[in-house]
């Protein structure tokens, strides 16, 4: 089995959306940031990482698509993670001896209706799976903390309630990175970053070619162009491998019509009508 590299400790979110993808025997590597996968992956340490992107209900994550442009990295494949959120304690702990709950901000703001429905007091914790280890470490009566099953099942601590988040379609997306383009599957997607000429219509122009050739567009975002104040630069996905006939005609006329364009991938993903079946 590959080694994957991952952000966070054992148990995190990330670890769970590698083992979705690979299988359980799966050898995964924690990194303590989005630079350090990169890093890993350029020097042969790991065969791949898993980046995450964007979430379905906070939007896309800070800092993930600046490193995408900046590392020539190819995405291997797209993986949709079904994120939930479970109540976790020492051993021995019952439900009605907690007052306060550990997890990091998200997961707490994720759980909030759940936490003031229990009179349950949030606390801030750096992270997910690292509250989970901390308590198990340092055990405290009246104390429990928001994490994955994985965590609990790592961390030898009791489950009290699972899914407890406030809303059922907390989905995150990831992107495998690796160094090679892969094999084109049933549904493929495209994920490309370019700027515009400083011109009205720029922006129409560029993207003319994917209406004329019938391309569904799937996601597009600008950012700040670090090197050039208030001009952006766009991050675009969309439906199709780059070698099909039509996505290769609207590729070379972005090419005739951008500033810059940079490929990150063409790769499997995931159909959005078969998330969270």
């Amino acid at each position: 089995m590959p080694t994957v590299a991952y952000q966070g400790i054992p148990g995190a979110n990330s670890e769970i959306a590698v083992r979705q993808h690979f299988g359980a025997d799966v050898k995964g590597h924690p990194c303590d940031d989005f630079s350090e996968l990169f890093d890993l992956l350029r020097v042969g340490k790991v065969d791949y990482s898993l980046l995450p992107v964007e979430n379905a209900l906070a939007g896309s994550v800070s800092g993930a698509y600046e490193l995408l442009l900046d590392h020539d990295m190819r995405i291997r494949a797209e993986v949709i993670l079904h994120v939930h959120h479970a109540l976790l304690a020492n051993p021995g702990t019952k439900f009605e001896d907690i007052k306060s709950v550990r997890s990091h901000p998200q997961a707490l703001a994720q759980s909030d209706r759940y936490l003031k429905r229990h009179g349950f007091e949030p606390v801030v914790w750096y992270d997910t799976a690292g509250s989970a280890k901390d308590l198990a470490k340092k055990p405290e009566a009246n104390v429990a903390v928001l994490a994955t099953e994985l965590a609990a099942e790592l961390y030898k601590l009791d489950i009290l309630a699972k899914q407890v988040e406030d809303v059922p379609f907390n989905y995150t997306r990831f992107l495998l990175l690796g160094h090679d383009d892969p094999e084109p599957s049933d549904y493929n997607k495209t994920s490309i970053v370019f700027a515009t000429r400083n011109r009205p219509a720029a922006l129409y122009e560029c993207l003319e070619g994917f209406a004329a050739h019938n391309i569904n567009l799937t996601k597009l975002e600008s950012r700040p162009r670090r090197n050039r104040p208030w001009e952006p630069i766009f991050y675009l996905d969309f439906e199709g491998y780059w070698q099909d006939d039509n996505c290769q005609e609207a590729l070379m006329l972005l090419l005739r019509r951008a500033a810059f364009v940079k490929m990150l991938g063409s790769y499997p993903a995931v159909k959005s009508d078969t998330v969270g079946m």
